[in-house]
């Protein structure tokens, strides 16, 4: 797998990079038959004199669970705001299926899309929040539908079938007419991740999907993703939740200070962990 893009950026649009081959690499059209394939080449994202992300290059299989663990601090969020570019990176790049996301080559360098281009990419890579992020002037239904028809301009009467059925999905079908305030979090969060899925994205992110919850609430959400998994659906998890990770994961992702400090399978990183920086996390959480 490629490394670091070495790039600069001059404006607020624009890396530039001599490593032509690496760039090559990330703008190959699409693969055939894949869906969801999302590589992270390079990462590198400072706020200021703090450098979150350092290098940092992963490889999400199509229809895989990524879990990502780490303490506080680690840039977990940070890379899953770098995905769906969220946060725009320093150097390297994301590509979901061969194009990048939130860029274009043109030459040598790396150009930042139009906003609108942005926003239509997006709608391939779903975001589930810690804070639920629900309108609270809307009901559950037309949080779900709102999405679909604002964004992707599909018609009203064809997403609220689907929006409904979503709600059922997730066990809220009596909820559908209630506003946010009226829902526990454990709810307002289901209904998140319809509103997420109403998008039919390739990629769903989740950032501690379950941190805001009391603790008798986490299981009805875990449920759902655990669902929503058995699907095929490339995701990509934040969380704190071992025993779902070990579950639930194909690749378990430890993170600290900025790096990926070791990636394998749920019983190679949290059984037999090589690093001893995983080890002193996890003898911390389990």
């Amino acid at each position: 797998m490629s490394t670091a893009v070495s790039a600069t950026t001059h404006d607020s649009t624009t890396h530039d990079t001599t490593a032509h081959d690496t760039l090559a690499h990330a703008a190959r059209p699409a693969r055939r038959a894949t869906a969801g394939l999302v590589e992270i080449h390079g990462v590198h994202k400072s706020f200021g004199t703090l450098e979150v992300l350092r290098d940092v290059s992963l490889t999400v299989p199509p229809g895989s669970v990524t879990v990502v663990l780490g303490p506080s601090g680690s840039g977990k969020s940070t890379l899953l705001r770098a995905i769906n570019h969220l946060e725009k990176v320093d150097q390297g790049f994301v590509s979901l299926d061969g194009a990048l996301i939130g860029y274009r080559r043109k030459g040598s360098t790396l150009r930042e899309l139009k906003e609108r281009e942005i926003l239509a990419q997006r709608t391939q890579i779903g975001f589930v929040f810690q804070g639920f992020n629900l309108f609270p002037h809307l009901t559950a239904l037309e949080n779900v539908v709102e999405a679909p028809v604002s964004a992707q301009r599909r018609r009203r009467e064809d997403v609220e079938p689907e929006a409904r059925a979503l709600l059922e999905r997730v066990g809220l079908a009596d909820k559908a007419d209630a506003r946010p305030r009226q829902l526990s979090g454990g709810q307002q969060q289901r209904v998140a991740i319809a509103r997420a899925l109403a998008l039919r994205p390739k990629v769903l992110l989740f950032d501690e999907p379950t941190s805001a919850l009391d603790p008798e609430l986490v299981g009805e959400v875990l449920e759902v993703i655990k669902d929503v998994a058995s699907t095929g659906t490339t995701l990509v998890v934040v969380t704190h939740e071992i025993a779902f990770a070990r579950e639930v994961a194909d690749t378990v992702v430890f993170m600290d200070d900025g790096v990926v400090v070791e990636q394998g399978t749920p019983t190679e990183v949290l059984d037999h962990p090589r690093q001893d920086r995983t080890r002193a996390f996890l003898e911390k959480v389990l």
